[in-house]
């Protein structure tokens, strides 16, 4: 029996002098046997999955380069000035000279809610039921779209934190509010290396876009 031969760029696999594709099942099947759309349609897949995995490890040495660059420059201020870039968060803005380009390195924390959620879910539908009916339908579509699901079963934060900038005296309300913030717990953080340019010093500042959903 032959030895098979695969060729990764091309998908194909040869037995001989023979070339065959493997199939989603793991069946090789002869090349001439294969429709002429779906063979366009494999070396179109593995031409843009070409230039995408090169990318992605272009992207990954350019954030490994960045990080260390500016740790290099953060550690000669420390060294020579005793000065540190950024503020308690780890937050930190970095500029060139002239105004023109910015670096900015931002620290999102994930945030995760406890079991003291519930309890100010329970405070706050007492208030409701005293509030009469037609009373803050805004505060009630708020509170609805907090405590709903979405379909990976997780609650929408952003109405929570809507819940929160509310001004109701309600003294319910107050403890349902102070049940949220104890409920609120740091689970991770990733941090985000964003670059800006603009023209002028008037102008906006313009993002450099490497988010390929935003290019």
């Amino acid at each position: 029996m032959q030895a098979a031969t695969e060729t990764r760029a091309t998908g194909k696999v040869l037995v001989g002098d023979k070339a065959y594709m493997p199939d989603a099942k793991g069946n090789l099947v002869p090349v001439e046997m294969v429709k002429a759309t779906e063979m366009l349609e494999d070396e179109t897949v593995r031409t843009i999955l070409g230039y995408a995995t090169d990318l992605s490890a272009q992207i990954g040495r350019f954030k490994e380069h960045t990080f260390n660059d500016l740790g290099a420059f953060e550690a000669l201020l420390a060294q020579e000035y005793g000065a540190t870039k950024g503020g308690a968060k780890g937050n930190k803005t970095f500029m060139t000279f002239d105004g023109m380009k910015m670096v900015k390195v931002q620290v999102a924390d994930t945030i995760d809610f406890g079991a003291q959620l519930q309890i100010a879910k329970s405070l706050i539908d007492e208030c409701l039921t005293e509030w009469s009916a037609d009373s803050r339908p805004e505060i009630r579509a708020i509170v609805t779209r907090a405590f709903n699901t979405d379909k990976e079963g997780q609650i929408n934060r952003a109405a929570i934190f809507m819940l929160l900038r509310l001004d109701i005296a309600d003294e319910r309300w107050q403890r349902a509010m102070a049940a949220i913030r104890d409920a609120m717990r740091v689970v991770g953080s990733k941090i985000y290396v964003r670059c800006y340019e603009r023209d002028r010093l008037d102008a906006d500042w313009r993002a450099v876009t490497i988010d390929l959903a935003k290019a």
